[in-house]
C-alpha cells in the first residue's frame, strides 16, 4: 500500500479487542468508585451523601477525560494515516484515591465532627476541602503542562516516583489486602486470577478479561458462601435512597466552596504533590504510548487531564483524573478507541443517573480489590523499571515514611472510635509514656509523608550522583517545610502552624509540648544541610562515579 493510500485508510476505531480493554478500564475505574465509598465509610462519612454529592463530579471527569482521549485518537490517526492507534486510557487516579480520603477527607471530616458541627455539616465542609483539593489540583496541572521536561529534569525520578511506589506499595496494594482476606475463599480466587492473567498473561479460556473472569467466578464463590449457614457472609442489603439523577452536584457550580479556603489552605500542601505525581505519570504514559507506536504530544495528554480533573472539582468532584499506564497493554489486547468511550459513557452515566448505588451494593468490594493490588504493584515496578539502577535505594527511601503512616494507621482507627471517645481514652491519656513518645514519633513522621518521601528521595539520589550541593539544599527545603508543618505535623489533620509569635495568616501557633520536637526536626535538616554542604568541598567527594553502564555520572 502506498503513503497516499495509507493515509486515506479509515480510521478503524472499534474492534474486538476493544472489549477485552473496556473491562479492563471500566473495572478498574468501578473498583476506585467503590474504594472511595468504602474509605469515606470508614471515617463515619455518610455514604448517601458521597453517594450523590461527590460521586457524580467524580465520575464526570473520568467521562471527560476518555472522551476527550477518544477523540484525540482519531486527531492522531488522520495525522498519521495509521489505521491502528489506540487511544490513551484515563481514570481515577489509584494514589490520590488513597491520599486524598486517608489525609485530607477523612481528618477533616473527624476534625469538623470534633468542632461541633453536626454529620451533615461536617460533610458539606469536607466536601468543599476537597473540591478545593482538587480545582487547585487542576490549576497546578495546567500550569505545569507547558514545562513537563523542566519538572523532569529538575527532581529525579527516583525523586518523583519514589513517592508513588512508597503509596503504591505500602497503601494500594495494602490495605485492599484486608478486605480481600476479610472474604478469603473469593478474595484468594480474584487475586490469583488478576495477577495471573494481568502480571503472568495467562490467557483465560474464551479470551476473557482477566479482570472480568476474576469478577465473575469470586462473585459465584461470594454469593455461593451466603446461602450456606453459619459463616459470616451475607447478602447485601439493597441500597435505600437512591437519588436517581442527583442534583446535589450541581451545587458546586454555586461556589459556596470558595468560602472555605481557609479550611482548605492547610491540606494543599498534601494535595498538590499527588497532582505533580500525575503529571509525571502522564509524562511516562505517553512514552509509553510512544514506544508501543502511538505518539501523542505530552502538553496535549497533560492538558487533558488538567481540563478533567478542573472539571470535576467544578463539579463537586473530589478525586483527580490521570491517564493510565496500560496502553502498550490495552493496544496489545486488540484496543482501539471504542473502549475509552465505552469506559466514559458507563462511569459518566453511573455517576449521573445514579445507578452506582446499585452496584457499590452488589459487587463484594473482594472480587475487584484483587484489580487495586495489581495496580500498586505495577506501579511499584515502573517506578523502580524507569529509574537508574544506581538510585533504587533511593525509591527504598521513599517507602519508609509510608510505613510509618502504615504503622499509624490502626492506633488512629482505635483512638477515633466513637466509644473511646465517648469514654475520655486518648492518646493524651495513655499512662505508657514511651508508648506516647513512639506513637507521637511515628506520627511526625508519617504527617505529610509523600513530600517527605520525594525529598528524601531526591537528595539520596543527588548524593549517589555526587551532587552534593544540591542535596544540601533539598534538605534545607526540607527543614523549611518542616518549620511551617508541610511535613512532619504534630497537629491533628496534618495542619500547617506558626513556631513562634501572634496567631497570623489563619494559621495556629503551636504549644510548648509540640514546638520542642519540631525545632528538633528543622534543627535536624538544617544540621545536615550545613554536613553536606562543607562536606561538598572535600575533594575526594568529587571523585568520579559510574553509572549502571560504566560511564561517569554527572559532577558536581
Amino acid at each position: 500500500m502506498s503513503t497516499q493510500e495509507n493515509r486515506q485508510a479509515a480510521y478503524r476505531w472499534a474492534r474486538p479487542g476493544d472489549i477485552n480493554a473496556f473491562f479492563g478500564l471500566m473495572l478498574d475505574n468501578i473498583a476506585g468508585l467503590i474504594l472511595m465509598v468504602a474509605l469515606l465509610s470508614g471515617f463515619g462519612f455518610p455514604v448517601d451523601f458521597v453517594v450523590s454529592a461527590m460521586i457524580p463530579g467524580t465520575a464526570l471527569g473520568v467521562f471527560i477525560g476518555d472522551l476527550a482521549f477518544f477523540i484525540l485518537a482519531f486527531w492522531l490517526a488522520k495525522r498519521t494515516g495509521r489505521d491502528d492507534v489506540t487511544a490513551m486510557p484515563l481514570g481515577l487516579d489509584t494514589p490520590s484515591t488513597f491520599g486524598i480520603i486517608l489525609f485530607i477527607l477523612g481528618p477533616s471530616y473527624l476534625q469538623g465532627v470534633g468542632m461541633g458541627l453536626s454529620e451533615h455539616d461536617a460533610a458539606y465542609r469536607t466536601w468543599h476541602i476537597g473540591i478545593w483539593c482538587i480545582v487547585m489540583s487542576g490549576v497546578l496541572k495546567f500550569a505545569l503542562a507547558p514545562f513537563t521536561e523542566i519538572v523532569r529534569r529538575v527532581i529525579p525520578r527516583a525523586g518523583l516516583l519514589g513517592s508513588l511506589a512508597a503509596i503504591a506499595l505500602v497503601l494500594i496494594s495494602f490495605i485492599p489486602l484486608m478486605e480481600i482476606f476479610r472474604h478469603p475463599l473469593p478474595g484468594m480466587i480474584a487475586l490469583v486470577i488478576v495477577l495471573s492473567a494481568l502480571v503472568g498473561r495467562i490467557p483465560l479460556p474464551g479470551r476473557t478479561p482477566g479482570t472480568l473472569g476474576a469478577l465473575l467466578v469470586a462473585s459465584i464463590v461470594f454469593y455461593t458462601m451466603c446461602l450456606i449457614p453459619g459463616n459470616h457472609y451475607e447478602f447485601p442489603t439493597a441500597p435505600t435512597g437512591i437519588s436517581w439523577f442527583p442534583t446535589q452536584w450541581l451545587e458546586a457550580w454555586q461556589f459556596n466552596w470558595l468560602a472555605d479556603f481557609d479550611d482548605a489552605l492547610a491540606y494543599l500542601p498534601i494535595a498538590l504533590p499527588f497532582a505533580i505525581g500525575t503529571v509525571v505519570g502522564g509524562i511516562d504514559c505517553t512514552e509509553s504510548a510512544a514506544a508501543a507506536g502511538d505518539e501523542y504530544d505530552t502538553r496535549t495528554v497533560i492538558g487533558v487531564e488538567a481540563f478533567a480533573t478542573l472539571i470535576a472539582g467544578f463539579s463537586g468532584g473530589v478525586i483527580q483524573t490521570t491517564p493510565y499506564i496500560g496502553h502498550p497493554a490495552y493496544k496489545a489486547m486488540g484496543g482501539r478507541a471504542a473502549y475509552t468511550l465505552g469506559t466514559a459513557l458507563l462511569i459518566g452515566s453511573a455517576g449521573l443517573v445514579g445507578y452506582f448505588g446499585w452496584i457499590n451494593a452488589y459487587i463484594p468490594a473482594a472480587t475487584v480489590y484483587p484489580i487495586l493490588v495489581f495496580v500498586g504493584l505495577e506501579i511499584t515496578a515502573q517506578s523502580f523499571l524507569a529509574t537508574p539502577r544506581r538510585h533504587y535505594a533511593a525509591v527504598a527511601l521513599a517507602c519508609l515514611p509510608a510505613l510509618a503512616f502504615l504503622a499509624l494507621s490502626f492506633p488512629n482507627q482505635m483512638f477515633g472510635d466513637a466509644a473511646l471517645r465517648d469514654a475520655g481514652i486518648q492518646l493524651s491519656t495513655l499512662q505508657d509514656s514511651l508508648l506516647q513518645t513512639n506513637l507521637k514519633t511515628v506520627g511526625m513522621l508519617s504527617s505529610g509523608f509523600i513530600i517527605t518521601s520525594l525529598l528524601w528521595a531526591w537528595a539520596l539520589a543527588k548524593i549517589v550522583d555526587r551532587k552534593i550541593t544540591v542535596a544540601a539544599l533539598v534538605m534545607a527545603l526540607a527543614g523549611g517545610l518542616t518549620a511551617f508543618g508541610v511535613i512532619h505535623s504534630p497537629l491533628p489533620g496534618n495542619q500547617l502552624f506558626v513556631l513562634f509569635g501572634p496567631e497570623s495568616w489563619g494559621n495556629i501557633v503551636l504549644d510548648d509540648a509540640n514546638r520542642g520536637p519540631v525545632i528538633e526536626y528543622v534543627a535536624g535538616y538544617f544540621a545536615s544541610a550545613i554536613l553536606l554542604a562543607i562536606w561538598s568541598l572535600n575533594p575526594k567527594i568529587r571523585s568520579p562515579a559510574t553509572d549502571d553502564d560504566g560511564a561517569i555520572a554527572p559532577q558536581e
